[in-house]
């Protein structure tokens, strides 16, 4: 394997992709980078990359190649023209961030040109990559991220292979944004509670980053309640968050604050209690969601 794990081909030098580059340069990979705008490439030739003016001479240049570009559009029109001449036999790691649909069509495309194909999704910024907690989501073929399995480990050592499914990483790349949007902006929405009292943001922020952690298990508590399909009251009981958001609704009004956020919250616990189920663990909030 080592013969195959001694080059790679990173193609696209956005910030991410640049850091992806020098990550293998330190540990003495031979690196070929291309990307459009040739300038991007200045400084990892310095450290030792080599510049090609064509993907295809990336491709070729390596087993390997890891693509990481802006959108599936822009990957599209870099590899338009290659055939599988250039592809046949090589792997293709897909990092760039986009839809399950556009990823199982990418799997698709490098598939009917006899690539094999993983598509990934990176879950940290690019000054965390690497860290022993760092993130990646992989998806597709089992038996080519297997080979490939030590070289990813470069770029961090929390790999997440989700299955065969190509459009899993994608498909949970945007589950995670989800979160990660959903809970900036009720951190907002308590940043204007905050205000409304003259208290200190910053303080504010500092108790959330505390309460975090123990925010985290329970909701992984909640995620083993849906995948279960249990939903008895087993740590907090869908009624006390009823009351919960009516009352963070209740403080924006009189307040004089934005409420669209918590008129949101309080709608979907109010239809699960309609539906008769303020005596289930809150999980089961998940069952009006759905339908």
């Amino acid at each position: 394997m080592k013969a195959k794990e001694d080059k790679i081909s990173i193609i696209g030098l956005g910030p991410m992709g640049v850091k992806i580059a020098q990550l293998y340069l330190q540990k003495g990979f031979q690196v070929t980078v291309f990307n459009r705008t040739a300038a991007k490439a200045d400084p990892l030739i310095k450290e030792g990359a080599a510049f090609v003016p064509t993907v295809q001479q990336a491709i070729e240049a390596s087993p390997v190649s890891i693509v990481i570009v802006h959108d599936y559009d822009v990957a599209k029109k870099i590899f338009a023209a290659e055939t599988g001449d250039t592809l046949s036999g090589r792997i293709i790691v897909q990092l760039t961030t986009g839809t399950a649909q556009e990823a199982r069509a990418s799997e698709a495309w490098f598939s009917s040109r006899n690539a094999g194909y993983i598509d990934g999704a990176i879950q940290v910024a690019p000054e965390q990559m690497a860290q022993p907690d760092t993130t990646i989501l992989f998806s597709g073929q089992k038996g080519r991220y297997l080979e490939i399995e030590d070289l990813l480990k470069v770029l961090g050592g929390n790999l997440k292979y989700l299955g065969e499914n190509t459009a899993a990483a994608a498909a949970l790349d945007t589950a995670t944004l989800s979160y990660i949007y959903g809970a900036a902006i009720g951190f907002f929405h308590g940043a204007l509670i905050a205000e409304s009292e003259n208290f200190d943001v910053k303080e504010y922020s500092d108790i959330i980053a505390e309460i975090a952690p123990g925010m985290g298990e329970f909701l992984k508590h909640e995620g083993a309640v849906i995948s279960s399909g249990d939903y008895r009251i087993s740590q907090s009981p869908l009624s006390i968050s009823v009351g919960a958001t009516e009352r963070i609704l209740a403080t924006a009004r009189l307040s004089g604050i934005n409420s669209e956020f918590p008129e949101l919250a309080a709608s979907w616990l109010k239809r699960a209690k309609a539906a008769g189920y303020e005596n289930e663990e809150f999980a089961a909030v998940m069952k009006t969601l759905r339908n």
